[in-house]
């Protein structure tokens, strides 16, 4: 599952927090952590102190998450926030890129500068995104989205491997639609044939998903949702398009248009898992 995360903050009591819940699922308890925390390029010549500042900084968030300092690569570096979480994680191959976020909506995210969502909208990587105003739980319920597409089955998939390994965890598949669809000759929608596959894949997993179809705005209907079942994981596939402009430059167009994994980055009543087409597949 996850071997080897890249945890983006230090210092940030929600992602400490969500990194201990993490460990406390046996196959995360001996995944490699690696611990980055950024300088500012303004700091200039001054690196060196800031240097020793940001080594303190991450030997208290290591004490905080309760881990030995062998166990945790601590990685500092001078740079772009956005640009370095990006370059770090493929440096390490991370399995899992693990970040705050404020919950800002596109226009405010783009007007604070915002790395969360630069690293969401660009990363090809798994990535649990873990909102400031959030309660931390334990993970037991599970909710995914149900896409019937190929990275729809990668989210799954992901959160199959997560459920079966915490005992007594729950697995529910989300299918929202837009309307309702009518039943084919043999008395189901398309909306149950795209569920009973993913209750099939699933169950090729060993674990029960509790099928539900909900319609409505989909970001709107999938948040509400997952308040509905109390669910303390969102896993949802994203098959927004990559930036075609240079990643030194922000997706104007798909920032301020319509993205369902946006909204539900910013509204979703749990923290995010976002799974996104690797690379090779497009």
């Amino acid at each position: 599952m996850f071997r080897n995360l890249l945890i983006a903050d230090s210092g940030k009591g929600n992602v400490e927090e969500m990194v201990r819940t993490l460990r406390a699922i046996p196959p995360c308890r001996q995944a490699r952590i690696n611990l980055l925390h950024v300088v500012s390029e303004q700091a200039g010549d001054g690196f060196r102190s800031h240097r020793d500042r940001a080594d303190a900084l991450v030997a208290e968030s290591v004490a905080r998450m309760g881990l030995q300092p062998a166990e945790v690569n601590s990685i500092v570096r001078q740079g772009d926030t956005k640009q370095t979480v990006l370059k770090v994680a493929d440096e390490v191959n991370a399995d899992l890129i693990v970040m705050g976020s404020r919950g800002l909506g596109r226009l405010q995210s783009i007007l604070a500068n915002s790395a969360s969502q630069y690293v969401f909208q660009l990363s090809t990587r798994p990535m649990l995104l873990v909102r400031d105003d959030l309660y931390i739980r334990a993970i037991n319920r599970v909710m995914v989205t149900v896409d019937g597409t190929g990275v729809g089955d990668d989210a799954i998939k992901l959160a199959c491997e997560l459920v079966a390994s915490i005992p007594g965890g729950t697995l529910t598949g989300v299918h929202v639609t837009r309307q309702d669809l009518p039943a084919t000759r043999g008395g189901r929608s398309q909306a149950d044939e795209v569920l009973a596959q993913a209750v099939q894949r699933a169950r090729s997993f060993g674990v029960p998903m509790q099928p539900i179809h909900r319609t409505g705005d989909i970001g709107r209907t999938v948040c509400a949702t997952a308040e509905e079942i109390k669910a303390d994981l969102v896993v949802i596939a994203s098959q927004d398009r990559r930036p075609l402009v240079a990643k030194a430059l922000v997706d104007l167009d798909r920032l301020l248009g319509s993205s369902v994994s946006d909204y539900i980055r910013v509204h979703a009543p749990a923290p995010v898992l976002l799974v996104r087409e690797p690379e090779a597949k497009r």
